[in-house]
């Protein structure tokens, strides 16, 4: 008997069909793989499978029960990691596992052996508050909770995406070890993530186009997740300073989250600030724009100290946090008026400006769609281009593409390339290494100090690897102060 069984399942929302006659099975003890781009029905499928969602038409069994009749026993015997944090951040690591625990009927103490390897990385820090976690960290956590029941199937919808190349590797690790013990679904965009599955399932706007081996199906469909290299447009730099960084610290209480750092970055340039989760990055960026204040040190951003002037920055600046940074439950067009309004644009500039910016990103005639039902990659593409929509001279990026297919990626950073040569410059972290060799320059934060800074060419010659994915790993393995 498979341990999954999907058969000609079909799923809309609205007018907006999600899921369209998908067929296939799943072998016990099996790593299979959902692939596809944004908006392909990955998630939706997830959350039938996970009983969250009733399908409209076909039928789906996990392990002999039927999602819409058995929901209960299948319930008892899935772990499920949705593409969201999934833990409670104001409870502790230990909290958070107790309580799972605890939902599924069963105890810490008698699920303790089958999580061992992945929680015992993570137990020292069993009193911290999940919510203060690194990305790393959360998804050890949350994939520690989902087993902590023993499962036979274990859902993963994107459990890596915002995690550094090495906390990926090592979580991937851990999924080996259970590899054939548990049966195992996983969506994810990265291409040496795919190549560790069995078999994959290539979906596209909600249809099954193909199921093979990973290589195979990469090979088919290269254009998706193996698209050429970017080449490099054009774009002025200058000598001119507009990011001064000098011996800048933040601490809290006796922990420096940044510990003494110094940099600066040309106007024109597009800078890579690269770092493993919980290496200062973010809080160094946080400074940067104006949203906290260092301890320590001297910072300037266009030429206005980050001690004293965060609000001038916040008024010059383009910013587009990790976390999605547009209103939900607006529609495109009314986000952009409201950032417009925010960035004190003039109304009839706006206006122009609102539909040329509708035209480039393909949107015309989903203005008046709310912006909560697009597809990721089309939420990231508006986002950064409101974030620039009042022409700032530099724009602060943070993890923009994470959870993006490649094709898509790409997308962006012709957007990026395009803003660059306009002489806005780019200040972008990303835990993609192949983005990284887009950049002119980058910085390695490392234990809250920078250890490597220069251009990729130059960074590969230092370290001696081949490519930014070594340097990286190289660099962010010889953290010494943990998570």
């Amino acid at each position: 008997m498979n341990a999954i069984e999907v058969s000609h399942v079909g799923k809309s929302y609205g007018h907006v069909r999600a899921l369209c006659d998908v067929s296939f099975s799943v072998q016990p003890g099996e790593v299979f793989g959902l692939i596809g781009p944004d908006g392909a029905g990955k998630t939706s499928l997830f959350r039938i499978l996970a009983t969250l969602i009733k399908p409209q038409e076909g039928t789906v069994c996990v392990e002999g029960h039927d999602v819409v009749c058995g929901l209960t026993a299948i319930r008892r015997i899935v772990g499920y990691m949705p593409g969201k944090f999934s833990l409670y951040p104001d409870l502790t690591v230990e909290e958070n596992l107790h309580f799972f625990a605890t939902l599924f009927g069963t105890t810490l103490a008698e699920g303790y052996d089958h999580i061992r390897a992945i929680y015992s990385q993570i137990e020292r820090f069993k009193d911290r508050k999940a919510g203060a976690l690194s990305g790393g960290m959360k998804q050890k956590l949350a994939l520690s909770c989902a087993l902590v029941h023993r499962p036979k199937v274990l859902l993963l919808d994107e459990p890596t995406t915002g995690v550094d190349p090495v906390s990926r590797k090592e979580l991937w690790d851990m999924l080996a070890t259970l590899r054939g013990a548990v049966t195992i679904v996983a969506a994810t965009p990265y291409r040496d993530e795919i190549l560790r599955c069995d078999r994959v399932a290539f979906l596209q706007a909600g249809e099954v186009q193909g199921i093979d081996t990973p290589q195979n199906v990469l090979t088919r469909f290269a254009e998706i997740f193996n698209p050429a290299p970017l080449s490099p447009m054009a774009h002025e730099e200058t000598g001119q300073p507009v990011i001064e960084v000098e011996h800048l610290v933040k601490a809290f209480g006796t922990f420096r989250a940044v510990d003494d750092i110094s940099f600066t970055v040309h106007r024109g340039e597009i800078f890579g600030f690269l770092g493993a989760n919980g290496a200062g990055k973010s809080t160094a960026m946080h400074m940067l724009t104006g949203l906290s204040q260092p301890t320590a040190g001297r910072g300037m951003v266009l030429g206005f100290d980050i001690a004293t002037e965060h609000e001038a920055i916040k008024r010059s600046i383009g910013y587009m946090s990790q976390r999605f940074s547009l209103y939900e439950d607006l529609t495109i067009v009314e986000n952009i008026r409201l950032f417009g309004g925010i960035y004190g644009m003039n109304p009839s500039v706006l206006r122009a400006k609102t539909e040329v910016l509708l035209e480039q990103l393909a949107l015309t005639a989903q203005r008046n769609t709310l912006v909560g039902s697009l597809p990721l990659g089309w939420k990231q593409k508006l986002a950064f281009s409101v974030s620039i929509l009042h022409d700032p001279g530099l724009v602060f990026l943070d993890e923009p593409t994470g959870g993006v297919d490649p094709a898509t990626r790409q997308q962006f950073w012709r957007l990026i390339y395009d803003a660059a040569g306009r002489g806005i410059t780019v200040f972008v972290t990303t835990h993609y290494m192949d983005e990284a060799e887009y950049c002119d320059r980058i910085s390695i934060m490392v234990d809250g100090q920078i250890r490597a800074l220069g251009t990729p060419e130059a960074l590969k010659r230092q370290f001696g690897q081949p490519d930014m994915d070594g340097v990286f790993t190289h660099l962010a393995r010889s953290a010494r102060r943990g998570d």
